[in-house]
């Protein structure tokens, strides 16, 4: 029994969209998307899933039909793992779930999963081309100088990864570029070098893109300049798509510091595997929630 529901979650002063899709007693499953996406990023993995598990989504704030609040301060890390706990404490209160996430969901998630809000209520969690930034940081700080066994070349090469990461920190550029018309270009962008031939424009893809980038600006040069030890509560598995142009494999190398017994899957694929892959994504879930029921 498949049973579709629509939430309206309140989260400190704002409202976010929820969607839960399954059977309303299996096992819950909670995904999280990344930028400049809404919950419908996780569509074909969704009906992968929603036979066995009761999948629930939402829309991040700034993305979808949840609100957008203007100030940068306003998406800092802290709140987005709030909006997590609103998420959760509203559609499944009390009750432990697998946490999956993408992209900056991933990035955002890793701020629960090692600060113990949620404690013993998530039983696992699956990265997916989504690092902790704190983590990021002490792995820049420790292969920088390592010249002679190539750690300074995978810092660079992974910086030129993230160019658009520095490019969200200017002011006005990255909004005008979606008000632009940036919005109407994205579908073709993502069918010629991601790999999505389905693509389509989104009446959404303007403001995610747009409210979006403040995710970038609240978090990423203070969690770069100011880490913290941030280590996991729960099992971690984290999957790495082997065409990814934006996260390498390399940030994995020390993640087994933060997360003792450690879980990593290839997938032969882009950055954005819950759309090109789903089946894969739904089999590496499945066999990893089974793993830590």
């Amino acid at each position: 029994m498949s049973i579709v529901r629509e939430h309206w979650v309140t989260s400190g002063d704002l409202i976010l969209y929820a969607r839960t899709e399954g059977n309303p007693e299996a096992t819950p499953l909670v995904l999280v998307h990344g930028y400049p996406d809404n919950h419908t990023v996780w569509d074909k993995v969704t009906e992968q899933l929603k036979q066995d598990y009761l999948v629930v989504r939402y829309d991040v704030r700034g993305a979808g039909r949840s609100d957008k609040p203007s100030k940068t301060s306003a998406y800092r890390m802290k709140l987005l793992a709030g909006d997590l706990k609103s998420v959760v404490d509203t559609v499944i209160p009390d009750r432990p779930f697998h946490l999956v996430a993408h992209d900056w969901g991933a990035i955002q998630s890793w701020e629960t999963v090692t600060t113990g809000a949620l404690e013993g209520r998530i039983r696992s969690y699956t990265a997916i081309s989504g690092p902790c930034l704190d983590h990021v940081s002490y792995w820049l700080r420790s292969q920088i100088t390592a010249l002679r066994s190539g750690g300074t070349a995978k810092v660079l090469k992974q910086l030129a990864s993230s160019w658009y990461a520095f490019l969200f920190q200017l002011p006005v550029l990255p909004e005008s570029l979606w008000k632009l018309g940036l919005d109407r270009l994205w579908p073709d962008y993502l069918r010629n070098h991601e790999q999505l031939a389905e693509a389509q424009f989104s009446p959404f893809q303007k403001a995610d893109g747009q409210y979006g980038v403040k995710l970038y600006r609240a978090n990423f040069l203070p969690k770069l300049l100011w880490p913290e030890p941030r280590r996991a509560g729960c099992p971690v598995q984290v999957i790495i798509p082997t065409g990814d142009a934006y996260v390498g494999r390399q940030l994995t190398e020390q993640l087994v510091r933060w997360t003792g017994k450690l879980t990593l899957q290839e997938l032969n694929t882009t950055h954005w595997a819950p759309v090109t892959e789903p089946a894969a994504i739904s089999r590496s879930v499945r066999e990893f929630v089974n793993a830590h029921h």
